[in-house]
């Protein structure tokens, strides 16, 4: 298993290594002591998600109030997706930056982000379909998402129009959230992550 730091702090790529065959293939798409390792704290399992999306269909971007946030682990288990980080946590040096990983049922990469990122992604096929291994349940009231065709941001999203739920086509700007008072801070999110370091030391 790699495991890469992106240009964002607190987000990571996870490529596996795969075992191939005449019966198929066998990886470990998720390895808590190596996660652990590259990010400096494990990541703690409260929920798991599933979603599956037509071609085209834009989810995001989403962000949960931290504390305690919502650090995700997700990897595309059919199909393809491009999968977006985007730094929205104020004061950070690289607010308002994304990157962007192509996510497939060959390559089997994966991501990992920490609470306070905000994330999303675009289905490239049918039926894609998305696994997110999650550190706390779904807190309504305490999730949030920013536009994912805000022009601020310029997402490069493949879709030529792409398809959002109501919620997501009815939410904030970057700016708009920001002026809102909805968006983590930098300084609140590595206190929040320090402090989980220090409980388990």
């Amino acid at each position: 298993m790699k495991i890469r730091s992106l240009s964002i702090e607190g987000a990571y790529e996870v490529t596996p290594q795969q075992h191939r065959d005449g019966r198929g293939t066998f990886l470990e798409w998720y390895r808590f002591d190596a996660l652990a390792a590259a990010v400096g704290r494990p990541l703690d399992l409260a929920q798991a998600n599933l979603s599956t999306s037509a071609r085209g269909v834009v989810r995001g971007i989403h962000f949960a109030d931290v504390p305690p946030g919502q650090a995700k682990y997700l990897t595309c288990v059919a199909g393809a997706v491009l999968d977006v980080v985007v730094d929205i946590r104020v004061g950070s040096p690289t607010y308002g930056a994304w990157e962007a990983v192509p996510l497939d049922d060959q390559d089997r990469r994966a991501v990992y982000l920490a609470e306070g990122l905000g994330h999303g992604f675009c289905a490239l096929t049918e039926n894609a379909t998305v696994a997110y291994l999650c550190s706390s349940t779904y807190r309504p009231g305490h999730e949030h998402g920013i536009h994912p065709l805000d022009p601020e941001l310029g997402l490069p999203w493949p879709a030529g129009v792409p398809e959002l739920s109501a919620k997501d086509g009815a939410a904030p700007t970057l700016a708009q959230a920001r002026a809102a008072g909805l968006l983590p801070h930098y300084d609140a999110c590595s206190a929040y992550a320090e402090q989980g370091v220090r409980q388990r030391s």
